[in-house]
């Protein structure tokens, strides 16, 4: 081997190291965390994590610019995408019942590298989300005092004209977001008591719109006059699915809440199940509603409800939906909130990222033949691989129906929406993986709890300096002393 390339035995070695799995403990149930979250307490983390700004917000955007009235059928098929994956959450949520949710299921069935990328994105899941529901929610309480907090602010600091950022620093956002912090820092009981409180209130205002809505639906807005059913085709149509199924994602907070649920085999499932029927009957009805009362193309995609109820007169109902939808965004915020810092403490306590957030308080523990042809390569590839992971029959545990067929079809709809964002939304993905890659490189590999076990149950290493310089690495396996040592060279340089 040339002077200063690895051997290939090394290389070997560092790529079992990235796809080296988290072993499974024998008592799964047993955690530093208290186990104090029923299956409604679940249910309602789940809803809350769904049902907020993309109710109030994406519907009015999605049929106003991307779908018109079909923007219900996108819903619907965001809902099948995301059923689809929840199946998977919710098999792993009861096998595995540990904090970290999709990082954790991957770490014990693809690898370390995989596990860390997908909890990196993960937590930018949960910082975008926390961020977009704050501003949100900023926007919203602005509007009702006719946008005098942003008129004030602009005044003071003036505009900002930098590409990719507001106009204006959003202060209110800022605030919102360290109270909700101070709540969730309480501990889980008091997070899910307040989410209870606020999805009641979202639940309650979304059945008044739903009632109301249908008493004030006019068939008329659906007709050819005003641009059809479906004014911007099946492109329109996956284009709105693409950004709706964004709504849905909130139900993985139920699968990293497991390691605090009382019994998580029974729980998380119907949790998963219960939360996202909820939230798929809510999106559907209420778009269904809302492109009934007024014309598509006349949204206020800032305020569509509330604008909606105004201009049909019951400016009383507005300030109903205003209220029912300040809650509903608290519950969301809380949703990402409580989820965020549970990733970051199954990956620092799985040594991937920094030891200090593993800490626990004692006390509040805190072209379409082109898409055709990839497409059906995707499908059948992840079902060669998805069937060479046999799924293992357990009695006491939810499983997932139809396996490889169920997760082969998530796999394929999740393609297929992805091929429906924006390049700039896949420059951020690319820049933040890459700041990840360092931090794994950097820290993750060298301090990851796997890798502190492998000396210590598998081998012990020896460096030689050579008088030429080079450097050769000996590895002794660890054996009972009545054996000889065995020597293997590796890692020449």
């Amino acid at each position: 081997m040339a002077r200063g390339l690895p051997s290939t035995a090394c290389l070997a070695r560092f790529c079992q190291k990235l796809n080296r799995l988290k072993p499974l403990e024998e008592s799964s149930m047993e955690t530093s965390l208290r186990r104090c979250l029923s299956t409604l307490d679940l249910t309602l983390l789940g809803v809350g994590g769904m049902v907020g700004s993309g109710l109030y917000v994406l519907t009015g955007t999605v049929a106003k610019d991307m779908a018109g009235p079909a923007v219900l059928l996108s819903f619907l098929v965001a809902a099948v995408a995301s059923l689809l994956a929840a199946l998977c959450y919710a098999e792993f949520g009861a096998r595995v019942p540990r904090t970290g949710s999709a990082y954790l299921f991957t770490y014990v069935s693809m690898g370390e590298i995989w596990a860390f990328l997908i909890g990196w994105n993960v937590l930018l899941e949960y910082l975008i989300g926390g961020a977009a529901v704050a501003r949100a929610w900023s926007g919203y309480l602005d509007a009702i005092f006719n946008h005098s907090i942003r008129n004030f602010t602009e005044s003071h600091l003036g505009v900002w004209q930098v590409p990719f950022l507001a106009h204006y620093p959003d202060f209110l956002a800022a605030g919102i977001l360290l109270v909700a912090s101070a709540f969730v820092s309480c501990g889980a009981r008091v997070s899910s008591w307040l989410n209870h409180t606020f999805s009641a209130i979202s639940l309650i205002v979304i059945l008044f719109i739903i009632v109301l809505g249908f008493i004030l639906a006019r068939p008329h807005n659906w007709s050819a006059e005003e641009g059809g059913f479906a004014p911007f085709g099946f492109s329109g149509i996956l284009a709105g699915t693409a950004t709706c199924f964004y709504a849905f994602v909130g139900f993985d907070v139920i699968a990293a809440s497991s390691e605090e649920a009382k019994n998580p085999r029974w729980a998380v499932p119907m949790a998963i199940a219960i939360s996202l029927s909820l939230a798929a009957g809510a999106y559907i009805l209420v778009s269904t509603v809302l492109t009934l009362m007024v014309p598509w193309h006349s949204l206020d995609p800032d305020s569509a409800l509330a604008d909606a109820f105004y201009r049909r007169g019951y400016s009383w109902a507005g300030f109903i939906v205003a209220v029912g939808s300040i809650c509903a965004m608290n519950t969301v915020l809380l949703s990402n909130l409580f989820s965020l810092p549970r990733i970051v403490y199954a990956m620092a306590a799985d040594g991937l990222f920094f030891q200090v957030f593993a800490r626990v308080h004692p006390r509040t523990q805190w072209g379409y033949v082109l898409l055709l042809v990839i497409s059906g390569a995707v499908f059948l590839s992840s079902l060669l691989v998805l069937g060479a992971h046999q799924q293992q029959k357990k009695q006491d545990t939810f499983q997932i129906p139809l396996v490889p067929l169920t997760p082969a079809l998530s796999i394929l709809l999740n393609t297929c929406l992805m091929l429906k964002l924006s390049y700039l939304t896949w420059l951020r993905f690319i820049f933040w993986l890459l700041v990840g890659l360092v931090v794994y490189f950097g820290y993750g590999i060298w301090h990851s709890k796997e890798n502190q076990r492998e000396p210590l149950e598998l081998t012990t290493a020896h460096y030689v300096v050579f008088p030429s310089g080079s450097l050769e690495e000996t590895v002794q396996a660890v054996q009972p002393s009545s054996q000889s040592p065995v020597r293997e060279s590796g890692c020449t340089e």
